[in-house]
């Protein structure tokens, strides 16, 4: 079996380096890595160092936007290239931990679930995190449950995780941060069977490069309400 692993990034000149280290190094079990990393338009210095992975690293995928298109299109773009039996999304800050695959990916590999969400807040609120984005981010994952019949403590998470048979029917009109609740709609009303492993999570500041902003929230809770019209 295969994982492939699809990092969207944009100006991340300071974590990029590190993240695909890490991923490289990621326990996956007896797996195979396919490493997909997508520039969607970066300015900064991410566009040269990712040409020098890509010369030391000669396995890793590169992909670049010729300008800066939205996560969701970064992902599609990255999804055209995957050839694994689990794909798994990692974001190039260093707020999730590639040392959670092995537990991420482990009901994928027993048949226990088809898509698994790797939850910030299983527990609760993580250590760093502000007051108001924890707020925000259980409001619209609270939006979700009532709505669509799910339980779940995190639509939000950057780790979401899930099978080839759900790959293969994946349809995504998005291409900003309203990914999120999105794919956790389909999923739902595609009937996948969907399964939650808490996560370690570094949350770090807009000063620090963090790229959602309100007005990410505001589409996410408009796609919410638009997702009960969509059909799939």
């Amino acid at each position: 079996m295969l994982v492939s692993i699809v990092i969207p990034v944009y100006n991340e000149e300071k974590t990029i380096s590190e993240i695909i280290l890490r991923v490289i190094n990621a326990d996956t079990g007896n797996l195979q890595k396919q490493i997909i990393v997508v520039d969607d338009g970066s300015y900064d210095r991410t566009p040269d160092l990712l040409k020098k992975i890509k010369e030391k690293y000669s396995d890793v995928v590169v992909i670049t936007h010729p300008s800066n298109r939205g996560k969701a299109a970064a992902l599609k773009t990255g999804f055209s290239f995957v050839k694994g039996d689990i794909i798994i999304i990692q974001d190039a800050d260093l707020e999730y931990d590639p040392s959670d695959y092995i537990r991420l990916i482990t009901p994928i590999i027993k048949r226990e679930a088809d898509i698994v969400f790797g939850s910030r807040f299983y527990y609760g609120r993580p250590t760093g995190t502000s007051y108001l984005r924890y707020l925000c981010n259980r409001f619209l994952t609270f939006l979700c449950n009532i709505l669509y019949g799910l339980k779940i403590t995190d639509m939000e998470t950057g780790y979401k995780v899930f099978s080839k048979k759900a790959f293969e029917k994946l349809h995504i009109t998005s291409d900003g941060f309203d990914f999120e609740p999105e794919f956790t709609i389909w999923a739902k009303k595609n009937n996948f069977k969907i399964k939650e492993i808490p996560v370690k999570y570094h949350p770090r500041t807009s000063r620090s490069g963090k790229k959602i902003k309100f007005r990410d929230g505001i589409t996410a809770l408009l796609t919410i309400f638009k997702m009960k019209w969509r059909k799939y």
